[in-house]
């Protein structure tokens, strides 16, 4: 199934996409959905209106913690990002790299990425598959973790190069206000087998720039929710964003960061493309 947040006649709505639409869900949030009941409840009835009618929005617009991030979690963008910085994103041991995203509100798709002129001198994209976690979990185990995703999602990490370096640290550089675009959709977890393997890309102005798959990971989703799990609670509506592959604006040479009416793609098999636009 896949889930949308959509603004229908001025009103937020929850709903889920069928073949003949969207057809709402009796709930005011996509965080309280997540929260009652797991995907396979779902009851999915009622007067469908078509989606041409309704305007997409991010599908947890206002997520009730900072997205966790994965950093460096495929082989082929840990190398790139050493390159371009080496005292910056060398990892010195191999345990996962994570870091936390703050978000007021999720970008919409087809939505906007804002260029801060004068603040933001090298702004960079990052296609991400983000996990939803659909339960409270406490000391998961590997084999477990299934078990405790509600769905999955596309999620554009973009970047301000030039303030994540030149802070030492990557939470500013990765939290301005429109730095999340996330969607189209939530693919509920029944979906796909566990762990996904499912293809991701990103093109920039109709270039490819990125193309890789989910099940070449690094740290897999089993062992992200399992080590997580182990030392803090994991709340419903939880996004972990799982990493990026190569492919980013800072990884060529010279690096190819975006600009202004840039337009950012990107896409994973089974859930759909997040088209943002540079301003």
């Amino acid at each position: 199934m896949k889930l949308i947040t959509c603004l229908y006649e001025n009103e937020e709505r929850v709903g889920a996409l069928t073949e003949k639409g969207v057809v709402f869900l009796p709930y005011p949030d996509m965080n309280t959905l997540i929260e009652s009941l797991p995907p396979a409840a779902l009851a999915v009835t009622g007067k469908a209106v078509p989606l041409e009618n309704v305007k997409l929005l991010a599908p947890i617009p206002r997520p009730r913690q900072d997205v966790i991030c994965l950093g460096m979690n495929y082989r082929d963008h840990e190398a790139e990002a050493a390159k371009y910085d080496a005292e910056a994103f060398t990892k010195d041991r191999p345990a996962a790299v994570y870091f936390s995203k703050r978000v007021s509100r999720a970008g919409d798709p087809d939505g906007v990425i804002p260029r801060y002129e004068g603040l933001v001198e090298r702004l960079d994209y990052e296609a991400e598959l983000a996990v939803i976690i659909g339960r409270t979990a406490r000391n998961v185990r590997p084999e477990e973790a299934g078990d405790f995703v509600f769905g999955y999602t596309v999620l554009n990490d973009v970047s301000a190069r030039d303030l994540q370096t030149g802070h030492k640290q990557w939470y500013f550089g990765k939290s301005l206000d429109g730095f999340t675009p996330m969607g189209p959709c939530i693919l509920t977890a029944d979906e796909t087998p566990f762990p996904p393997a499912l293809d991701i890309s990103c093109a920039v102005n109709g270039e490819e720039r990125q193309h890789s798959n989910t099940s070449l990971l690094i740290h897999g989703i089993p062992e992200i929710i399992a080590e997580l799990s182990a030392g803090m609670t994991l709340l419903p509506g939880t996004i972990i964003a799982t990493g990026t592959p190569a492919g980013v604006g800072m990884g060529f040479n010279p690096p190819r960061f975006l600009e202004s009416g840039d337009v950012a793609e990107c896409a994973i098999q089974g859930i759909g493309t997040l088209k943002s636009t540079v301003r």
